[in-house]
């Protein structure tokens, strides 16, 4: 007979025993209820994901075209396998043998027709890295978050056309069994090509230029009055079909490895002393500061010597350094075509540090010129007040010398002279060069007949006498007459007895349709390293290859 203790035990345990039951089947209908219905569609998806693969195809960017149409980037199509992988994974391949037309999608390569000639205009392509992933272009959002394995611009037009270029990758779902084996198509989304982009280049004249720099360091700007450039070079340069066509990996490592540093642009990046080049300008200051006008004389006694309390200095001509000759009296004109250093060091005593350095502003020597590349740097324009405040140094009369000659502290690209040139040679206009946009000019304040007295000077530089001696026997076919313009520039440089070559031109000399600036890095004398270039590049332009001079 069971006890009432007993009863009671047994009644407790056969609760407790249901309540464990019922728990355990609420907690399997609650588990039910989410996996079913709260997260049924998040399952759902899962399991899809595992048999539907979404493949990118690439979009092709858009060409970019030269001033006539001709193809200076465009796009090769390349044919690539899909194979899926029994993972998520799947891998593009170009060995398309025996593949199904469906396996195989279309794809575009970018193709740099001019190569090294225009590497640095052009930019090229590198793949997004892993810091970029995910991240949207805030210039196009449009274009989506940007996804490991695609290629965006890397410097030159490809990165400053970025949003216009690049265009829209599309997309192909397929269906995969449980070991990546295709069973079909669901869907397919076409890429949508990017915007052509059309530039003011000169197809042949590009190559004209970056053939005559062959084998030289430096760099050639070649533009129209308003702005717009013809073409623009940077030696040495590179491939840009490296870095986007496979098997180049020894090529990529010696560009990035090299001394010559041939990705830097040394045409809107570098920025050197200027020499001789600079004296038109110093001209220009003189003439509308009233220092000096078309009658005015200078005795070139082969020096000028400055006695302080510091010790006696003696500033040299070039003429008188390498010959032991002198000009004797010379006028504006003939200081120019004769690059005479002794007038210049006392036409810049006349004008004084301050109003030298208000003219090299409103040529806008200090600033970057606006070019649609990115990269460019500003010239340096060395003050007293940069010189006190960096070296510790008050400013002398010596450095008021070399200023006025291009030379000390002063540091300019070669676009930037180019610009400057481009003022004297347009009549006053200070343009912003562009290379697929339309560039914008303002007038500088300058008295018509102090551009053309300078003009003069510059066009008897060209001529028996001048400094420029590749020009004595250039001869337009249509007028022998009409005049080109030039400047020789010899930049002394820190490293013994090395110097920098300049050469800068506009013709003709009335109506200039280009203005070229050459500038050969440690190349010597402007005259015999630089110049030569020049002759060659403004033969193409106005000849074809031959030159035409007598």
């Amino acid at each position: 007979m069971q006890t009432l203790s007993f009863s009671k035990s047994q009644s407790w345990l056969a609760w407790f025993l249901r309540g464990i039951l019922i728990l355990g089947t609420l907690f399997l209908l609650g588990r039910l209820i989410e996996l079913q219905i709260i997260k049924g569609s998040y399952y759902r998806q899962l399991a899809e994901g595992n048999r539907i693969r979404r493949v990118p195809i690439t979009a092709p960017r858009g060409k970019i075209l030269a001033r006539g149409g001709e193809v200076l980037v465009g796009n090769v199509e390349v044919k690539k396998r899909v194979v899926f992988k029994p993972d998520s994974g799947y891998t593009k391949t170009t060995d398309i043998e025996g593949a199904l037309p469906e396996e195989v999608i279309s794809e575009w390569q970018r193709d740099y027709k001019l190569g090294a000639s225009f590497a640095h205009v052009s930019g090229y392509l590198g793949e997004v890295n892993k810091s970029e992933v995910g991240k949207i272009d805030p210039r196009c959002p449009q274009k989506g978050p940007r996804r490991l394995g695609a290629y965006i611009g890397r410097g030159g037009l490809e990165e400053e056309y970025e949003c216009l270029l690049s265009g829209m990758d599309g997309e192909e779902l397929v269906e995969v069994d449980s070991t990546g084996k295709r069973v079909r198509t669901l869907g397919r989304k076409e890429p949508m090509a990017g915007q052509d982009l059309q530039t003011s280049i000169h197809y042949g004249l590009q190559q004209k230029v970056a053939a005559a720099m062959a084998g030289k360091r430096g760099a050639v700007v070649v533009t129209d009055t308003q702005g717009e450039v013809l073409a623009l070079y940077s030696s040495p340069s590179f491939n840009p079909n490296f870095f986007v066509k496979g098997g180049y990996l020894a090529e990529v490592k010696k560009i990035l490895n090299s001394p010559d540093l041939p990705l830097f642009d040394r045409a809107i990046g570098g920025t050197f002393p200027p020499g001789s080049i600079f004296k038109p300008i110093v001209a220009i200051a003189g003439l509308e500061e009233g220092k000096i006008d078309k009658d005015f004389t200078y005795e070139d006694r082969g020096q000028i010597e400055i006695k302080t309390i510091y010790g006696n200095f003696t500033y040299s001509n070039w003429y008188f350094t390498q010959y032991g000759r002198v000009e004797g009296e010379i006028d504006l004109t003939k200081a120019l075509a004769r690059s005479t250093d002794t007038f210049f060091y006392y036409l810049g005593e006349l004008l004084g540090v301050e109003d030298l350095i208000k003219w090299a502003r409103r040529f806008g020597l200090d600033e970057k010129t606006g070019i649609d590349l990115p990269g460019e740097v500003a010239g340096f324009i060395p003050t007293p007040e940069w010189k006190k405040k960096v070296k510790g140094e008050r400013w002398f009369l010596g450095n008021t010398y070399h200023l006025s000659i291009g030379q000390g502290d002063l540091s300019l690209s070669p676009l930037q002279i180019n610009r400057a040139l481009a003022v004297i040679a347009s009549g006053g206009k200070l343009c912003q060069p562009k290379i697929a946009a339309k560039p914008t000019c303002q007038k500088i304040d300058i008295r018509e007949q102090n551009i053309e007295l300078v003009k003069e000077g510059m066009i008897k530089a060209c001529r028996q006498g001048g400094t420029a001696f590749p020009f004595f026997d250039f001869k337009l076919k249509d007028n022998p007459e009409r005049s080109i313009a030039c400047k020789t520039g010899t930049a002394e440089i820190n490293e013994g007895d090395k110097t920098h070559a300049w050469f800068g031109a506009f013709a003709p000399a009335d109506f200039p349709e280009i203005v070229v600036t050459v500038l050969v890095e440690e190349g010597g004398e402007g005259s015999s390293a630089a110049g030569p270039i020049a002759r060659e590049i403004i033969d193409y332009w106005f000849f074809g290859e031959e030159p035409k001079g007598e």
